[in-house]
C-alpha cells in the first residue's frame, strides 16, 4: 500500500491536514510522525491516518483546540473560528474559543460529526439573557447548544466545533444542517437598568416593529457593536463554509417577517433568523439581514 497515497486520500475524505501531526506535506515524514503518535497513543502504529486515528487525534485537538491557532506574525493577534478542527480566519479582534482559559463550552448537548457535515444555514437568535456567560449556562442546564454566543461587548464565544450539529433551532432537520448563534439581549424594556449599571450603556430600543403579521411591543435591540461583531461572523462563515450572502425576502425584495417556506422546509440556503423557521419564534424580529448582508458583498 502506497502510505503517502493513502493519507492524501483520507485527508480530503475526512477533513485534515500533515498539520495535525506537526508535519507541512504528505510524504514519508509524516507517515512517521503518524506512525509516532499512534505509538503515543497506544493504537495500531502503522502510519495510516485512517477513521480510527482521525477520531482519536480529532477529539484530542477539540479538547486543546485553542493552542493550534496559527500564528501568521508575532507582531499581530490573529482571530480564529473553527471547522472540523481546522481554523478558519474572522476580522474580528475579540473570539474566544471553548479551550481557551475563559471559553464557554456545551456539555456535550449536541450531535457530533467526524466526518465533513453539510451546512446550508446560520440561524441568528437572541437569547433573551443578561449575557453570553448566563445563556451558556442556561443551554446547559436545558441540555440544548448552540456554536456561538456574541455578548454585550462584541466578544465572540465559539462553544461548540462548527462542524457538529448544536441543538438550537428546535428541529433535527434544521439543526444537522445549520450553524446557531445567540447575541446576547434581555429583550425586555424592564432589564435596561442593569445593562446602564454593568457599565454596557444604553440598549437600542425597537419600536413599531411585526413579526408573523402581529404588532409588537417596544423591545430591546442589540447594541452596535453586536451587530458589527456579527457581520465578521457571517462574512467568516461565507468564505469558510460557503454559505451564500441571502436570506429569504418578501415580496418587496425586504427581509422577510415572517416564516419562510423554503426555510421551513430545509431548502433555503443563506442567513435566516429562528422567526423564518417557525411561527412558535420571533428572535430575531427586527434584524435587517438584507441590509446587513449587502454591506458585506
Amino acid at each position: 500500500m502506497d502510505k503517502v497515497f493513502y493519507n492524501q486520500a483520507s485527508a480530503s475524505k475526512l477533513g485534515w491536514d500533515p498539520t495535525w501531526f506537526g508535519e507541512k506535506e504528505f510524504d514519508d515524514n509524516l507517515v512517521d510522525a503518524i506512525i509516532k503518535w499512534q505509538k503515543e497513543n497506544r493504537i495500531t502504529a502503522d502510519g495510516l491516518c485512517g477513521p480510527a486515528t482521525y477520531r482519536r487525534v480529532y477529539a484530542q485537538r477539540e479538547s486543546e483546540i485553542g493552542t493550534y491557532k496559527p500564528v501568521i506574525c508575532k507582531c499581530k493577534d490573529e482571530s480564529y473560528i473553527v471547522n472540523q478542527g481546522n481554523f478558519i480566519k474572522i476580522n474580528w479582534p475579540k473570539v474566544v474559543l471553548w479551550s481557551d482559559n475563559d471559553g464557554l463550552k456545551s456539555k456535550g448537548s449536541y450531535s457530533p460529526y467526524f466526518k465533513k457535515r453539510k451546512i446550508n444555514m446560520f440561524v441568528n437568535h437572541w437569547d433573551v439573557c443578561l449575557n453570553s456567560d448566563s445563556c451558556a449556562r442556561v443551554l446547559n442546564r436545558r441540555g440544548v447548544s448552540v456554536h456561538f454566543c456574541i455578548d454585550n461587548d462584541g466578544t465572540i464565544y465559539q462553544m461548540v466545533d462548527m462542524n457538529h450539529a448544536c441543538w438550537h433551532a428546535g428541529s433535527r432537520k434544521w439543526n444537522h444542517s445549520s450553524i446557531g448563534v445567540e447575541i446576547s439581549n434581555a429583550y425586555y424594556p424592564k432589564y435596561q437598568n442593569w445593562y446602564k449599571k454593568n457599565g454596557f450603556g444604553e440598549r437600542p430600543t425597537v419600536e413599531d416593529e411585526s413579526c408573523h403579521g402581529r404588532s409588537m411591543k417596544p423591545f430591546l435591540g442589540f447594541y452596535p457593536v453586536q451587530i458589527e461583531a456579527l457581520k465578521a461572523l457571517w462574512e467568516a462563515c461565507h468564505a469558510g463554509l460557503d454559505i451564500p450572502y441571502k436570506c429569504p425576502l418578501d415580496k418587496e425584495g425586504n427581509t422577510l417577517k415572517k416564516v419562510s417556506t423554503s426555510a421551513a422546509a430545509n431548502r433555503f440556503k443563506g442567513f435566516v433568523s429562528h422567526y423564518h423557521l417557525t411561527r412558535g419564534k420571533i428572535d430575531c424580529a427586527g434584524l435587517d439581514i438584507k441590509t446587513l448582508l449587502e454591506d458585506l458583498k
